[in-house]
């Protein structure tokens, strides 16, 4: 208590110091900005719109200041710390160029120039009788900008009126078409009457208007050509807005086109243009309405039938345009891909168009090494080498054969020293559309595919066994946009066999029913569909979200013709294995919340759950549910959790079995924070477990111990029996690689007597006893979700 105040006194001396070090620098007469403050005087406003309003007038004001934590300028007091380097090289040179910041001075700030910005925001937004005024306030050779903004009131929408008001039997069919056009595509405007006048409103109107009117086929209008004329003197604060088509309007861009002739060169050449249009006449192709320009019939003309949605005679569409792009590209076939459309030669209401393609090579052979990081807390790294071929069938199908092979280590937990080593190959063909006795309609911009897949994969276990694993898929991929994803495989055939399982593993399997399944063989079969949604892509949402849903339902058609029950002992094979037959489902919801620029807050949810029956008591070991680790509860090794208040109690030179389960509840959440530069900060919490949908069955081990997994089976407890975790971290994002590196504590274990699995009376960081015990590092590359 006594060494409290002097403790206080060094942080504000520590403080002060540091803010004196970063004006000292600065040049004579001049001082640091540290940035604008608005004030805004409005009666009418509420103060909760008031401050939003000041915030986004504040976030238009320029330059900006140094960045600052809390106050303190760190990238400031870096720049001036480091000096000026003598080289271009070196330590100096990065800490000034790359960490620091250079000060921005008050010299730099335009006032007049930020009011008038701020003017005309306002007036922007409906406040006709804003006035603006600025001026400034120093202290200690540090500037901050004042601006006040008195609005007055703000101008709502009186009326709007679209052409179809005022239509004249005078106007020639070009106008009376176009107008009516306009007038038709009102119901939906943005301009809402008692709406706050908004000049970006109006802007967005034009550019909806001429997205309505390129899809009637206006190919030649443009937004330049409308006008919304603003009446401000009709009332007391009101305006009447009025949409009309500028006078100076070409007859062209008021014509609506249809589609005439449709030209395909599908092996174009980027490099001699002309040459390509010189092809003899009978090597043209007429194929529907196509006519394709390919001597050398490199692709058939299903393809262009399946990506193009125009046809001949049909209305000119932006739609129809963008999406035939669209799914020209997702072909993966081209490199480049162009359209243009012409005025045809004959009627000048058609279009010609033209499509030009730009193959990518038909064959090619990739080599990747990848750096690998699993949620085991295995980190490795892994070789392949991919043939592919891009036209297989002259349809733009894909054959890609792989090989591989790669060496996995745990970096830290008990199973170091039991290194994993795979090699295995993979062969599969996809096509660029559906293969089904049913046709199947499609219109979105991305090609639907079928795929078959074929693969096998030998798996190491260093000191404890080895599995073949044999695996062969035909399902479909499929996009209704670019948010949503589906994959339903039909078949999906999953065989398992072990081979050379060691003693040390078999003396510890010995009477444990759970690590005896790992090296039964395995045979799994049945339908999978999984559904996947985000919009984590739309960077200025403050809040986005990510799911994905999945289902697998395995050996019931089989187990329902068979009559299989494994609790009455009617256990049926199939080739002379057991087949494997449940129904599993996982959900996993993500939501990321945009606190500021630089940082975030992530929070996940994961529930899954699988119900073994007929010929099984419990999911297949390759199909079961795991927690712990880099990527899961990061306070806990691997896979070491549950299920349920059950442990492994394993000697600590032997292996960490994995604990698998039926049975998911993981729950996380993390707050991201741009430190400096490159490198990111995390506080997360994690908790969770796993349980058996069915009590574990007792054995009895070699040494006389039960080895059921007593307290693993789910109950009305389950909230009561969840792990939790916490720690920090950081992340290095070197944009084409982010290394994560993790040190995280448990605070409630849930193994341990109910009542006292909360562990904070346990927390000492100062004992060694206690770090090795708890203190779990993770180094992982990229984000746990």
């Amino acid at each position: 208590m006594t060494n409290k105040p002097l403790y206080y006194l060094l942080l504000i001396t520590l403080l002060i110091v540091y803010g004196c070090s970063n004006t000292k620098y600065l040049p004579e007469g001049d001082m640091l900005y540290t940035g604008g403050k608005v004030t805004v005087k409005d009666t009418l406003l509420s103060k909760k719109e008031r401050k939003a309003m000041q915030k986004e007038m504040e976030g238009l004001l320029r330059p900006k200041p140094n960045s600052n934590v809390l106050g303190l300028r760190f990238k400031l007091y870096i720049y001036n710390l480091a000096g000026e380097p003598k080289k271009e090289k070196g330590l100096k040179h990065w800490l000034r160029t790359k960490v620091g910041e250079p000060p921005v001075l008050f010299s730099q700030v335009d006032l007049d120039y930020n009011a008038d910005i701020l003017q005309n925001y306002s007036e922007n937004r409906g406040y006709f009788k804003t006035r603006t005024s600025a001026d400034s306030v120093s202290k200690a050779r540090r500037a901050t900008a004042m601006y006040t903004v008195t609005t007055g009131p703000q101008y709502k929408i009186r009326n709007v009126t679209f052409p179809v008001d005022t239509l004249s039997k005078t106007k020639d069919s070009t106008n009376l078409i176009l107008e009516k056009a306009i007038a038709r595509s009102s119901r939906r405007s943005l301009l809402k009457k008692g709406d706050p006048y908004n000049l970006d409103v109006i802007k967005q109107e034009r550019e909806r208007i001429d997205n309505r009117l390129k899809n009637r086929g206006f190919y030649y209008f443009s937004p330049d050509n409308l006008l919304v004329r603003v009446d401000s003197t009709v009332g007391k604060n009101e305006v009447d807005l009025k949409v009309i088509v500028k006078n100076e309007t070409t007859e062209k861009s008021k014509r609506v086109y249809t589609i005439d002739d449709i030209i395909i060169y599908p092996n174009y050449s980027l490099t001699s243009a002309e040459k390509n249009e010189k092809y003899p006449a009978d090597s043209i192709q007429r194929y529907k309405d196509f006519k394709i320009i390919d001597p050398d019939s490199t692709f058939r003309p299903i393809i262009y039938d399946r990506t193009l949605f125009f046809h001949k005679g049909d209305t000119y569409s932006r739609r129809d345009h963008n999406l035939s792009l669209n799914r020209l590209i997702n072909l993966g076939t081209f490199k480049f891909v162009k359209n243009d459309f012409k005025l045809s030669d004959t009627i000048s209401s058609k279009l010609d168009v033209y499509y030009y393609f730009t193959p990518l090579p038909r064959k090619s052979v990739r080599v990747e090494t990848l750096a690998k990081t699993n949620s085991a807390n295995y980190n490795g790294t892994e070789v392949n080498v991919n043939w592919s071929n891009r036209n297989t069938f002259r349809a733009a199908e894909l054959l890609t054969v792989s090989v591989f092979g790669g060496l996995e280590v745990q970096v830290s937990g008990q199973n170091r020293g039991y290194n994993v080593y795979r090699v295995g190959g993979e062969t599969s063909l996809i096509w660029p559309r559906f293969i089904s006795p049913i046709h199947i309609a499609d219109s979105s911009a991305f090609v639907p595919r079928t795929k078959a897949l074929v693969s096998y994969e030998y798996q190491k276990r260093m000191k404890l066994y080895a599995l073949n694993s044999f695996r062969g898929q035909f399902g479909y991929l499929w996009k209704d946009n670019i948010r949503e994803e589906h994959q339903l495989n039909v078949m999906d055939i999953n065989y398992v066999s072990p081979a050379n399982v060691t003693a040390e593993y078999d003396s510890i399997a010995f009477g444990n029913t759970a690590l005896q399944r790992v090296v039964q063989k395995q045979l799994i079969f049945g339908p999978t569909y999984s559904y996947t949604y985000t919009n984590t892509m739309q960077k200025r949402r403050r809040n986005t979200i990510y799911y994905k849903g999945s289902f697998d339902l395995a050996g019931n058609l089989t187990g329902l013709l068979t009559g299989a029950n494994v609790k009455k002992g009617d256990t049926i094979n199939v080739l002379g294995v057991p087949f494997s037959q449940y129904a599993k489902m996982e959900h996993d919801f993500r939501h990321y919340l945009r606190l500021s620029e630089g940082s975030q807050l992530a929070s996940r949810i994961i529930v899954g759950v699988g119900a073994p029956y007929g010929n099984s008591g419990e999911l297949p070991f390759i199909r079961q549910f795991f927690i712990g680790g880099t990527n899961s509860i990061r306070a806990f090794r691997a896979r070491s959790i549950g299920p349920g208040t059950s442990r492994a109690d394993v000697d600590a030179n032997s292996f960490l079995p994995d604990q698998g389960g039926d049975i998911k509840l993981e729950m996380n959440t993390e707050y991201r924070a741009k430190l400096f530069s490159v490198i990111n900060g995390a506080l997360f919490v994690d908790a969770g477990n796993i349980w058996l949908w069915n009590k574990d069955p007792s054995n009895i081990n070699a040494e006389g111990v039960e080895t059921a997994r007593v307290g693993g089976e789910f109950s009305n407890k389950f909230l009561s029996q969840l792990a939790v975790g916490t720690g920090a971290g950081l992340r290095v994002d070197l944009s084409f690689l982010i290394l994560r590196l993790d040190l995280a504590f448990p605070i409630r274990k849930p193994w341990l007597p109910e009542g006292n699995r909360w562990v904070f009376d346990q927390i000492d960081f100062g004992s060694s006893a206690w770090r090795k015990e708890n203190l779990v590092f993770n180094l992982a590359i990229g984000y746990p979700f």
